[in-house]
């Protein structure tokens, strides 16, 4: 593998996105890659066969890519980077959780390793990052949960609000303004029927929420 291929913003944004897709897809389709990194089929597949090259994907045609297990551990590295950024910048420079995903994208690029371990020792070594998504460890483990989307939560089952599953500055500062934040109890108290709106006590206060918005609010539920 060369140091430019390996090192370059492309190369970095491909893997990311594959490894992303991948929690869904056993394999990543070149339509799937197009739409995710807006680009056309045709560079996607040029893209994929020069990482086969280097070694960082398995790309077979009509069948779509998957990570090897070295393009797994750039992927991991690279998340790392970005969710420790994401958390250091809301922490330590006030921006807020709707500002922190798109600064991320441009400054995990830019650091080194070395930059990123400082933040993490700055940070305490954190486990989540602000979204609630959990951060590789430096050596490329990751801890999953299992969470529900809380328009799915069962009525007056109580839940912890532990991911958002967007990135979308509005909703997410829609999401906070309306009390779900991060480690806030939670109980479904009704939904209307058909994807109707949701009514949802949160610090003991009863909020109205579209199921849409619910969606994007992953909870771990305990017990009552």
């Amino acid at each position: 593998m060369t140091d430019t291929l390996s090192h370059s913003r492309s190369v970095e944004d491909f893997v990311k996105a594959v490894y992303r897709l991948q929690q869904n897809h056993a394999r990543v389709s070149t339509n799937l890659l197009s739409h995710e990194l807006q680009i056309s089929a045709p560079s996607v597949t040029d893209m994929a066969r020069r990482m086969v090259a280097a070694g960082l994907v398995d790309y077979r045609k009509y069948k779509g890519v998957v990570l090897t297990p070295e393009g797994e551990a750039l992927a991991l590295r690279i998340v790392r980077r970005h969710r420790l950024i994401e958390l250091y910048l809301l922490r330590e420079l006030g921006y807020s959780l709707g500002e922190v995903h798109h600064e991320a994208e441009q400054l995990e690029h830019a650091v080194s390793n070395r930059f990123i371990e400082a933040i993490a020792a700055r940070l305490g070594n954190p486990e989540l990052d602000p979204h609630g998504d959990p951060i590789p460890a430096e050596d490329g483990t990751i801890v999953n949960r299992e969470l529900t989307p809380l328009n799915e939560l069962p009525v007056l089952s109580p839940a912890t609000v532990s991911r958002y599953s967007t990135d979308d500055a509005l909703m997410l500062d829609h999401i906070v303004s309306r009390g779900f934040e991060l480690g806030a109890r939670v109980e479904v108290v009704s939904r209307d029927p058909f994807d109707g709106p949701l009514t949802v006590r949160v610090k003991d206060a009863e909020r109205v929420i579209g199921a849409a918005v619910a969606g994007s609010i992953l909870v771990e539920r305990v017990s009552s």
